[in-house]
């Protein structure tokens, strides 16, 4: 194995763990974790085969959420005002250093948590509502 190969397979570890963390962080905290969970799996099952067995049933599990989240008026409702909060609040901590983790670093997280909210709702909604289905 060459040096450089073995750059790429540290590279990927880092990465893929690290989005695997953010992910598993992001089940209890507002994100998309399990997309962040699926991202980090793909990344390391790039460069450790192994890990591939877990790629499938992680994402379906994340479709079926994304097909949940639109599955009613009232949970694009909910979304919807989640992901205005999300803004709102990253725009709060971002002008509000005085606040616990205040600053633009925690606001811009909970801005960029907000838009990729709406952007997973809008995919949610064109994938479920022109029946395609993405199973995986």
């Amino acid at each position: 194995m060459s040096s450089q190969d073995v750059l790429r397979r540290g590279f990927a570890l880092v990465a893929g763990l690290a989005l695997l963390f953010v992910g598993v962080a992001l089940l209890v905290l507002p994100g998309p974790g399990l997309l962040l969970i699926l991202a980090g799996l793909l990344v390391l099952a790039d460069r450790f085969p192994a890990v591939a067995r877990f790629v499938d049933p992680v994402r379906r599990r994340a479709m079926q959420a994304a097909r949940e989240s639109v599955s009613s008026p009232v949970r694009i409702a909910g979304s919807c005002l989640a992901a205005a909060a999300l803004l709102a609040a990253g725009l709060f901590w971002g002008v509000m250093p005085q606040l616990p983790f205040g600053g633009w670093p925690t606001g811009a997280g909970l801005i960029l948590s907000g838009v990729i909210l709406v952007a997973l709702l809008v995919y949610s909604y064109r994938t479920t509502r022109t029946g395609t289905r993405d199973t995986g």
